[in-house]
């Protein structure tokens, strides 16, 4: 009989063999992805801006002005969902996703159950001697995407406090925003996840405005959006040039939106 320490020696190729297949194995399982639709309920209409996160990963997407949406590359098997809209409860989604193959899945979110939370949730009267808060109707849009926080957002205090002398120098110290003035073609505002000489898309109180955007002077601005990508971009403001990113610029002396 062989000594112990032979035996032993003898089958370590076989389990480093049977770990090598193992891991092949994995590797080579193929991804499953999932797309589908956000809805309202109570409409039926799609839902612009849902975000969408996968719960225990760092993965979310947000649905696009259509209420389309789509994840790729991920594990099989069941999956866990989260979706938040503005005006909507949130709402958790368990989809039993299939190897190598996308699957379609409709979500619908009902808001008339945030009025009736709100209504179940009545509070006793509160006396209010406090002068209101002025609101300037033109942010509320604004204000809205900033509490969804998809993207980055300067208010007019901010940007003051900053000392900033223009809006490269406003937003150079974002996350992912490059200012680039190499190449000899001047200084312009780059994202770092677009390709180069990919310039964002400016729209100035809602208007694209490319030409005059980059070149809005700062003491006019009221309120600032940056978007540095496709996944990033709210549903109003996608289109072919999201994947360069957006920047986006209220100005005190714009028009006030008509109401929808």
């Amino acid at each position: 009989m062989l000594p112990r320490s032979i035996r032993l020696t003898r089958r370590l190729p076989l389990i480093a063999l049977g770990c090598a297949f193992a891991a092949h194995t994995l590797a080579a399982q193929p991804a499953a992805g999932l797309r589908g639709l956000v809805s309202d309920k109570s409409t039926g209409r799609p839902v612009a801006g849902a975000q969408i996160a996968i719960v225990g990963e760092n993965r979310r997407t947000a649905t696009d002005s259509l209420g389309r949406f789509e994840l790729a590359g991920l594990p099989a098997g069941a999956v866990h969902l989260t979706v938040r809209a503005a005006g909507f409860p949130q709402r958790r989604v368990a989809v039993d996703l299939v190897s190598a193959g996308t699957i379609e899945r409709a979500i619908e979110l009902d808001s008339t159950a945030a009025t009736r939370m709100a209504e179940a949730q009545a509070l006793p009267e509160v006396a209010v001697t406090a002068p209101a808060t002025p609101v300037n109707y033109r942010l509320v849009d604004f204000e809205r995407r900033r509490q969804l926080g998809r993207g980055q957002y300067l208010t007019e205090t901010e940007i003051v406090k900053s000392g900033a002398y223009n809006i490269a120098d406003a937003v150079k110290n974002m996350r992912g925003v490059l200012y680039d003035c190499g190449g000899g073609a001047g200084c312009f505002i780059h994202m770092a996840r677009a390709p180069m000489r990919c310039l964002p898309e400016f729209i100035v109180d809602g208007h694209v405005m490319n030409d005059f955007g980059p070149h809005t002077p700062i003491r006019d601005i009221i309120g600032l959006e940056v978007y540095t990508g496709p996944t990033e971009v709210p549903g109003e403001y996608a289109g072919r040039f999201a994947g360069c990113g957006v920047i986006v610029i209220w100005t005190r002396s714009g028009p006030t939106p008509k109401s929808q």
